[in-house]
């Protein structure tokens, strides 16, 4: 077939337009998928305990132990929240030390002690509060949720 100089030119501009275009493209959305990477996670999950009980404490952690295999453990973060009552999740002598213990080595599960449960306690009993290892002192657990929802942290009570 017999093609003109003007058709042969713009053919080649064509493909050398569009070999540029590939890397590019692939550039692209390698650079979108870092950027979702670099968003976090997709999930965000906030577990606000109050109160001392056993059973809820059990079900706190089943579902800190559950919601990451349903969504995947690289799509989701987890505050475990104790403030009141609730604190003595965190406290050692729990009975929810071992599970607590096994989710520490997450990145994506996170505690934290109420600070003003904390002094209350301080403050009537004379005596410190110990909490488990890795457990981080906020200065209130309701300011912590809200800060959380702020960031777009789903909230669940038991």
């Amino acid at each position: 077939m017999f093609r003109s100089h003007k058709s042969a030119v713009w053919l080649k501009s064509l493909l050398i337009g569009a070999l540029v275009a590939v890397p590019l493209v692939s550039g692209c959305a390698a650079t979108q998928a870092k950027e979702a990477k670099a968003e976090g996670p997709k999930y965000k999950l906030v577990i606000h305990v109050t109160q001392y009980d056993e059973k809820i404490f059990k079900q706190v952690l089943n579902m800190a132990n559950n919601v990451p295999k349903q969504v995947g453990v690289d799509n989701i973060v987890i505050e475990i929240v104790a403030q009141g009552p609730g604190l003595k999740l965190l406290t050692k002598g729990s009975s929810e030390t071992t599970r607590i213990a096994s989710l520490v080595p997450y990145d994506n599960v996170k505690f934290s002690a109420c600070g003003a449960t904390i002094k209350g306690i301080k403050k009537h009993t004379g005596k410190d509060v110990v909490l488990l290892p890795d457990v981080k002192v906020v200065p209130g657990g309701v300011l912590r949720i809200m800060d959380l929802q702020r960031e777009g942290y789903a909230y669940i009570r038991p």
